[in-house]
């Protein structure tokens, strides 16, 4: 029953009944969204599995109908690489759900080879950041309205990580780094819930929270450099943890009665890697309010959207 662990091991099942709830989760169809949009299922709400390719998306219901038989779910096309794919996928949420309770910034891809969205972004940005910024703004009008409702955005430890925001060459047009571009666009998704939940705030029903997975288990960790990998393959059961373990953190800050604007969750052990989550601090930098604001406002030029806040 909800509630009876402690707030030192908080589990799935500590998540509240969600009946009556729409939650849209970006990258459903597999790791960590596909454990987050099963347990939304299980505890009732409705959700949108929105996903790039619609066949996996299919593979994906048919998995947690299996263990959810009355699941109550949906799919969604979602290319957050292309801005054309967002406006057209925000539409038809829209109309499909004109309220919605919990969005839920899934989605990412991780230390990718040199490559552009179909609108000329640096593909970790474009996707990680800006896709969500511009889903965000397109379906804010539908959140606003519905006291409780909430935007979660998965961020990683990698925000300190050769991290900081390139605005002289955001795109890595010059010279790309795998690692450094990752790191921008994790800091960039902590900095839009900062200043997201500073323009939700004087609203009083929607919130802003992050968290992020520790050192899970997921198709993500396919793109590591070469070294890494390589080492990968010893180390990383020893500091990995499976999905389900990393979807903890983002189910919690979707969930939790207790969260509150701006916090920042993740696994509270083993430095962070894995364990149970907990609200955790986020770099300094990612706290910087001038950069943050400068980052709105070059997100808003790239995606041409604007938020109702």
């Amino acid at each position: 029953m909800a509630g009876k662990t402690t707030a030192a091991r908080w589990t799935e099942h500590d998540v509240p009944r969600q009946e009556g709830r729409v939650a849209v989760v970006t990258g459903a169809n597999s790791g960590l969204g596909l454990q987050t949009a099963r347990v939304l299922a299980e505890h009732g709400a409705h959700v949108v599995l929105a996903v790039r390719n619609l066949d996996k998306g299919r593979e994906a219901v048919e998995r947690i109908t299996a263990r959810v038989p009355r699941a109550d779910l949906s799919l969604q096309r979602l290319d957050l690489a292309s801005l054309e794919s967002v406006r057209a996928a925000a539409g038809e949420l829209r109309a499909a759900h004109p309220r919605i309770d919990l969005l839920i910034n899934n989605a990412g891809v991780m230390y990718t080879p040199r490559q552009k969205t179909r609108d000329g972004f640096e593909m970790q940005f474009g996707v990680n950041h800006l896709g969500h910024f511009a889903l965000t703004g397109l379906l804010l009008d539908a959140l606003l309205p519905v006291p409780g409702s909430r935007v979660v955005t998965v961020s990683s430890f990698g925000h300190r990580i050769q991290a900081d925001i390139h605005f002289d060459d955001l795109q890595f047009d010059r010279s790309y780094n795998r690692v450094a571009a990752y790191g921008q666009a994790k800091l960039a998704n902590l900095m839009f819930t900062y200043e997201l939940q500073r323009r939700l705030a004087p609203h009083g029903t929607a919130i802003a929270a992050a968290a992020h997975p520790g050192a899970a288990a997921t198709e993500l960790q396919q793109n590591l450099p070469g070294p890494l990998r390589k080492g990968a393959d010893l180390l990383l059961p020893l500091f990995t943890q499976n999905a389900a373990m990393g979807a903890l953190p983002t189910l919690r800050a979707a969930t939790d009665p207790t969260v509150t604007g701006g916090q920042y969750y993740g696994p509270g052990g083993m430095g962070g890697t894995r364990g149970y989550p907990q609200v955790v601090a986020s770099s300094k930098k990612s706290h910087d309010t001038a950069l943050q604001q400068r980052l709105w406002a070059v997100s808003e030029q790239l995606t041409d959207v604007k938020f109702p806040v």
